[in-house]
């Protein structure tokens, strides 16, 4: 037994072994010590300023708190020191408590849970003398009743948390000694008797009140039997018969019984009289109050992420900053992102191997034609017919990608007219326009006077019609005949008819082309006419020659509106061109507006001097690419959804707008109709246009003026041809091919064959 113990000693080494392991420590001890000072004497000074400056952000956060915790740490550390140990402090206490896991689990936590709410507690008292810093204050959030509450609350919590039994059991006994009371005095009972006591105490002790004596009524005298009384009247009676029995005429006492009554309606009449020039507006009433039927619930959110994972996909960084929800479209705001370049750098460690980091070497803006490019794709990512890119939207940095709602919304024209925007403008001006909503929701109106004309094209049913009976019916609304006339020309015959004998038409709606010819020719001179009493006076427009106190009869805004241009174009294509242009040179000063819309706008319709001189334009819905740049210069237009979905273009805007138009129904048209109709008790027409209309129009020759001159040429050889014709009389491809045709009905050249010349027939006569 002595052997084996001495073996084991000597196998842990014996008491020699611990005093090395001693002196070793000791010594590593040492060395760190040296070593620590040596490194606070060579950094001393950054050692201090760190010190400063960590010393400033804890006193700042936590104020004199900090003593507190300087206080815990060291108490903790000694308690470490002393015990070895922290278990037998957590396991102490009730062992009642321990019978279950949840119970010790409670029992071990709750006590340093309750004991940091104290110390939070402590900081917000110290922030009540301005010594608990920026985290006291942030406890109690202010020096003040709420934030004393505030403490109460967190000491409440503090000692519930460590002492949850007895608070629940002082709760439990509190609330049974509230029930017990309750049984015992039923505060309802007190009340109600307290609320009662002065009724039942006035009714025990009424209040007596002297009696007033009134005077009584004299009574009524006895009505003396009626006797019938006969006499003779006779034959001719006459009114002033009557002032015997009634002292006075009948006629004058009907007469002075109504005569107040029939002055306040003279006097009304007479202020609409003087407001209107004797024609009273219409009420809004007269239009619907249409229930608009609001956007549906767009998922915004799924859309902007449905966007910018399709642009992810594709390369192309963007983000979703704005969406906007009209009442056919969705415009969803994209800021475009980066276009980064990287760069692969390989390095060595420590240990010799190669580590490859990768670093971002430059970045730019993403390019604006490389979102638009990509409209077909974020299409078919959205599940929609077809989407438009506005690159970029006008006065804001990003790009608009408008997606069509799955129901479109209803723009009312009363609507627009009762937001504040559009009577604004009515104030200023004599022509506002209702156009319609944007694609946000706001109501979009403009003034024809400043644009000054209007051009409307768009194909058959995407709302041109409708666009132009809001037009006209805006004027109607708001502009008696002596402040706007109109001048209606409809060749189809179908959507400006039923203005008839509206009393603002210069004449019946031109139907005939013929008569719209002349029509324009008339509108001509009258604008001539305007210039020279314009010039008498000395007024630049006429604004100012209305407002002349010499001008006894004021000029009315005249409106013309044309619903179909290619038909009159087709018709006499030179004289309705000239005089169009020069109207829309020139008729701005003397108060005469044009609204022309046109289905089919090509070049041969929609010329270069037509746009030029036509600065405002709307285009819906239209069959290609080409029309929406022959209209508005632009692309965008083919793919507008139709029913009331436009751009407009105005004159001060360097892109066009996307709009909802305004609509109206059939029966508001009617109804408003049927008003203006009841009004008018003669003819109104003026009497010159009317005289010229009813001549015999002269017909429209479709003879070409050139026609001798190919006629004469053609005598004078033995054959010609289209482009010999277009070089000797220098004209178009077209022109010449036309006259051709002519000369062959003529029977001057004989019919051609493709690629050759037309032989000239020797027999023709001049004139033939």
């Amino acid at each position: 037994m002595a052997k084996g113990k001495n073996s084991k000693g000597a196998a842990l080494g014996g008491p020699s072994r611990t005093r090395r392991l001693l002196l070793l420590r000791l010594l590593m001890l040492l060395l760190l010590l040296i070593t620590t000072a040596a490194l606070l004497f060579a950094f001393h000074s950054q050692v201090l300023s760190g010190l400063n400056t960590a010393w400033d952000t804890v006193f700042s956060a936590l104020g004199y708190g900090v003593i507190l915790v300087a206080v815990m740490v060291v108490l903790l550390m000694f308690w470490i020191l002393w015990r070895r140990q922290i278990t037998g402090f957590l396991e102490r206490g009730n062992r009642a408590l321990r019978t279950t896991s949840s119970s010790l689990a409670l029992h071990r936590w709750n006590r340093w849970l309750g004991f940091i709410v104290f110390c939070v507690a402590i900081f917000g008292i110290l922030a009540f003398f301005d010594l608990g810093g920026g985290f006291g204050l942030a406890v109690v959030g202010a020096a003040d009743a709420l934030g004393a509450l505030r403490l109460v609350g967190i000491i409440l919590a503090g000692v519930v948390i460590i002492a949850p039994r007895w608070s629940w059991r002082l709760v439990s006994r509190a609330g049974v000694a509230l029930a017990d009371s309750y049984r015992r005095y039923p505060i309802h009972i007190y009340l109600w008797r307290a609320v009662c006591w002065p009724r039942d105490f006035f009714r025990r002790h009424p209040i007596r009140f002297p009696r007033i004596s009134r005077p009584r009524r004299p009574a009524r005298p006895a009505i003396a039997p009626v006797t019938r009384v006969e006499y003779e009247v006779p034959e001719a009676f006459e009114p002033e018969a009557t002032s015997e029995l009634f002292g006075e005429p009948a006629d004058a006492m009907v007469a002075k019984a109504i005569t107040p009554a029939v002055k306040e309606i003279d006097e009304k009449v007479e202020m609409i009289a003087e407001a209107h020039g004797n024609w009273q507006l219409p009420s809004l009433s007269l239009l619907d109050r249409t229930v608009e039927s609001e956007p549906v619930q767009v998922d915004t959110e799924r859309g902007s992420r449905i966007i910018e994972d399709a642009l992810a996909s594709y390369g192309v960084e963007a983000k979703v900053v704005q969406v906007n929800v009209g009442p056919a479209v969705t415009q969803y705001g994209v800021e475009p992102g980066w276009d980064r370049k990287f760069k692969e750098k390989k390095e060595k460690d420590r240990d010799g191997n190669i580590q490859v980091r990768i670093e971002e070497v430059s970045k730019t803006r993403v390019k604006v034609e490389r979102i638009a490019s990509l409209a077909n794709d974020l299409a078919l990512a959205l599940a929609a017919p077809s989407i438009k890119v506005e690159a970029p939207v006008p006065g804001k940095a990003m790009v608009g990608i408008e997606v069509p709602n799955s129901v479109a919304g209803i723009a009312g024209l009363r609507s627009i007219i009762e937001s504040a925007s559009f009577q604004k403008l009515r104030s200023k001006t004599k022509l506002p326009l209702a156009l319609g909503k944007g694609v946000s929701g706001e109501n979009v109106v403009a003034d024809l006077a400043r644009m000054p004309h209007l051009l409307i094209a768009g194909a058959t049913g995407s709302g041109k019609s409708v666009c132009i009976t809001s037009i006209i019916m805006t004027v109607l609304l708001f502009a008696s005949p002596d402040e706007v006339r109109l001048i209606l020309i409809d060749p189809k015959r179908v959507e400006l008819v039923s203005f008839n004998n509206v009393p603002h038409l210069f004449s019946p709606v031109i139907v005939d082309s013929e008569k719209a010819v002349a029509t324009l020719k008339w509108l001509n001179r009258e604008m001539d006419h305007r210039y020279n009493m314009l010039a008498k006076v000395g007024a630049r427009d006429i604004v100012s020659y209305n407002k002349n106190p010499r001008i006894e009869t004021p000029f009315p805004y005249i409106l013309l509106v044309i619903d179909e241009l290619a038909d009159l174009m087709a018709t006499a294509p030179d004289d309705v061109e000239r005089i169009l242009c020069r109207l829309a040179q020139l008729a701005r000063a003397t108060g005469i507006h044009l609204t022309v819309a046109t289905q089919r706008p090509s070049v041969d319709v929609v010329t270069g001097l037509i746009k030029a001189n036509f600065p405002a334009r709307i285009s819906f819905a239209v069959v290609s690419q080409v029309d929406s740049r022959t209209i508005l210069d632009v692309a965008g237009a083919e793919k507008l959804l139709g029913r009331g979905d436009m751009l407009f273009l105005p004159p001060d805007a360097p892109k066009p707008k996307r709009l909802q138009g305004s609509f109206v129904s059939e029966a508001e048209m009617e109804r408003l109709v049927s008003f203006w109709i009841s009004q008018r008790h003669q003819e109104v027409y003026v009497s010159q246009l009317a005289q010229e209309l009813d001549k015999e129009s002269p017909v429209v020759s479709n003879e070409d003026p050139l026609l001798e001159k190919a006629r004469r040429l053609a005598m004078d050889h033995r054959s010609i041809s289209t482009s010999f014709l277009q070089r000797r009389l220098g004209v178009g491809y077209p022109r010449a091919a036309k006259l051709m045709d002519q000369l062959e009905e003529q029977g001057v050249v004989a019919p051609g064959e493709p690629g050759k010349s037309r032989q000239v027939l020797g027999g023709m006569t001049e004139g033939g």
